[in-house]
């Protein structure tokens, strides 16, 4: 069977692991103190255009989400999300149990709008005490988003813009970045997200690392303490330098954006077939992730070769499934798919 479930089948990056093996009997200190964290850090803020940002590395996308919003909450607020945002929808209640509420806004393509946030905004003041309800403080958006969509320059700046205007934070889930800054119709780029984001995390789980996340953070409110919230909240790891050597190996001579191409690219001849074989799609996606609403009985035949993600029913006789590539996924099994969507 060949597998198009998620972006995290593999292991990892064949040099991140010569790496770890090379450097398996080092003596280093703990807990992300040490030389490799450092210098992946050092990296990381180049690429990100700016020195006077923390980075920050934690074990998965989960407790790093978890962690950097009750960084910015005070008990009484909330962190406001699309519906289909993955604090919402993925991650166990986790949010919920800091002890925040997750503000979920309506969205047909994953994303929200800076004008939602507004109104949001303007719903909570304007009642009668807002002191009753949760006051919104941090927007949380995903880029790409749960179903493979991207922002644009445009939109970000708007987010930023308002949230700037309502002392409000934004924040960025990056698991999967990688592929959103390569995608064919990005104009984003790190020092951009860098500018524009209270905070953001850009994924390794999902982008070639065994295990990891790397949190950048602007924002000096956000900065201080937040080594303690990172032990805390289960995020920090003993050995961190695995983590250092992960990220170290990724943005060396841009692995990191050479292996997101590279799952684009195979992502984007999968949606090329779809699309002559007259199938719609779920949403625009321009990723990793690709949606087509296919016929069940050939879902079926598919089903026979192939493993797929199953994502919501259209009508009886049609479904939503994801084809996801990954940094690992190889052409000739992506070519296999493609023969069997336009034989069957």
């Amino acid at each position: 069977m060949i597998s198009f479930t998620c972006d995290y089948t593999e292991g990892a990056y064949p040099k991140i692991l010569e790496k770890l093996a090379t450097t398996n009997f080092d003596q280093t200190e703990g807990y992300s103190e040490d030389e490799y964290c450092r210098a992946a850090a050092r990296i990381i803020k180049e690429k990100c255009g700016c020195t006077n940002i923390d980075v920050h590395f934690l074990v998965g996308g989960t407790q790093t989400n978890l962690t950097v919003i009750a960084a910015a909450l005070r008990p009484y607020q909330g962190a406001v999300a699309a519906a289909t945002g993955h604090i919402n929808t993925h991650e166990t209640g986790a949010i919920e149990a800091t002890g925040h509420k997750v503000l979920t806004l309506k969205s047909s393509d994953g994303k929200i709008t800076a004008k939602q946030v507004q109104e949001l905004y303007d719903s909570h003041y304007n009642e009668d005490g807002p002191e009753h309800t949760v006051q919104p403080k941090l927007v949380y958006i995903s880029n790409p988003t749960e179903i493979g969509t991207i922002y644009s320059r445009a939109e970000l700046e708007a987010l930023s813009e308002t949230c700037k205007k309502n002392n409000l934070l934004l924040y960025m889930d990056g698991a999967r970045l990688g592929y959103a800054l390569c995608s064919e119709k990005n104009d984003l780029d790190l020092p951009t997200i860098t500018k524009l984001c209270d905070a953001f995390y850009i994924g390794g789980t999902k982008v070639g690392a065994l295990f990891g996340e790397a949190v950048v953070i602007r924002n000096e409110s956000l900065k201080e303490d937040f080594r303690y919230l990172i032990k805390q909240k289960g995020g920090m790891l003993a050995k961190g330098r695995l983590l250092g050597i992960q990220f170290q190996t990724l943005f060396e001579d841009d692995a990191y954006f050479k292996i997101s191409e590279h799952a684009d690219k195979l992502a984007m001849l999968i949606r090329k077939a779809c699309i002559e074989k007259g199938y719609s799609f779920l949403s625009d996606s321009y990723t990793n992730q690709q949606f087509p609403i296919m016929p069940d009985a050939v879902l079926e035949k598919l089903k026979e070769n192939f493993l797929y993600s199953y994502w919501q029913r259209i009508d009886e006789s049609h479904s939503a499934v994801r084809f996801c590539t990954s940094w690992a996924t190889k052409e000739e099994n992506v070519l296999k798919l493609i023969d069997a969507i336009k034989t069957i």
